[in-house]
């Protein structure tokens, strides 16, 4: 049985849901010819309550290239990228929940993707096979993409329809713990907008811009438009698109108004649905959030890995298609 060494980076629900679950599926990894064991699992805080080994946590960043993979829940941008930059020059591959990281940080990272370095299911739509999904989506030419990316907006947007007014909404999914004190990334949309950067980049554009992403929140809906909508016998959604305009691919997330009986209106969690050629109409939709469900993408990534495959590779490049996508409008 060959030791498989694992790097922890975050101990928080999805480090220690990913920690669960390498423990329950130790016979899965034994199939495959490999034994298990954590080096460490860096976190911020050793005394905050967390279902971790206690002689594992450290609080200091420790050797990772004695890792064989560097597993990154940690969130943000600057800290793990210095963390993990060092290990992926040592061609040690990162598996990695972190969209803001991918988005934001592509520049030092693309290198390291294109050797199949980084894997990254969990960063969209978490344990759901967004991003396998897309890759054989390759097959076909993308005409359209659009999806429901982000699931605190999308219950925000499910209590108003009901009559709740925004702030209503918000207090209440962040009672609900869907919601961080601090909701900006989610409900100004540029959660959605770091994941669909990553769904260009590996679709049609590997060195597509963060900043090329129009992005528009929710915070100034009102009840009232919602009930406008529901009277044209449409649904609001806060959607991230991907088409072709004017010879260039256009990314915008904004809330728009969908046809009821599209699938994405129908949708009660995070979904993609895309229009390709030949393949047609496809959806995928599943849980895009939760410890379990985002650890569920991070385990599938290790096998992944384990089975030889390389990582997430970017698209070599596709050249947009004449205006034929039929992006949806906005709400005023």
């Amino acid at each position: 049985m060959e030791p498989l060494k694992i790097a922890l980076l975050g101990g928080g629900t999805v480090g220690s849901a990913f920690y669960r679950l390498v423990q329950e599926r130790q016979e899965d990894l034994a199939a495959l010819g490999f034994a298990p064991r954590f080096l460490g699992v860096l976190v911020r805080e050793r005394g905050k309550p967390r279902p971790l080994p206690e002689e594992l946590l450290r609080t200091e960043p420790f050797d990772l290239l004695e890792a064989d993979v560097v597993v990154e829940a940690l969130g943000g941008v600057e800290v793990p990228l210095g963390l993990v930059l060092p290990a992926l020059k040592a061609g040690i591959p990162l598996i990695t929940a972190n969209k803001a990281l991918l988005a934001e940080a592509w520049e030092g990272l693309r290198p390291f993707a294109e050797e199949g370095l980084i894997y990254h299911e969990a960063s969209v739509m978490a344990g759901t096979p967004a991003l396998s999904f897309l890759e054989t989506l390759r097959g076909s030419e993308l005409v359209e993409l659009h999806g429901i990316l982000n699931g605190t907006t999308l219950y925000i947007l499910q209590e108003m329809e009901k009559g709740r007014i925004y702030g209503e909404a918000l207090a209440e999914a962040q009672r609900l713990g869907y919601a961080e004190a601090d909701p900006t990334l989610d409900v100004a949309g540029i959660d959605a907008a770091h994941k669909l950067t990553l769904l260009a980049r590996l679709l049609v554009d590997p060195g597509f811009p963060f900043a090329q992403v129009e992005t528009r929140g929710i915070q100034g809906l009102t009840p009232k438009a919602l009930k406008e909508a529901g009277a044209r016998g449409e649904r609001v959604r806060l959607l991230a698109s991907l088409y072709g305009e004017e010879g260039r691919w256009r990314a915008r997330v904004a809330p728009v108004r969908l046809p009821q009986e599209h699938p994405l209106a129908r949708a009660q969690g995070n979904a993609l649905w895309v229009r390709s050629v030949p393949l047609g109409e496809v959806l995928v939709a599943g849980p895009g959030a939760g410890g379990g469900a985002t650890a569920s993408g991070l385990f599938a990534d290790l096998l992944r890995f384990l089975s030889g495959a390389p990582g997430h590779l970017p698209a070599s490049g596709k050249k947009a298609p004449p205006s034929e996508g039929t992006p949806f409008p906005e709400v005023e």
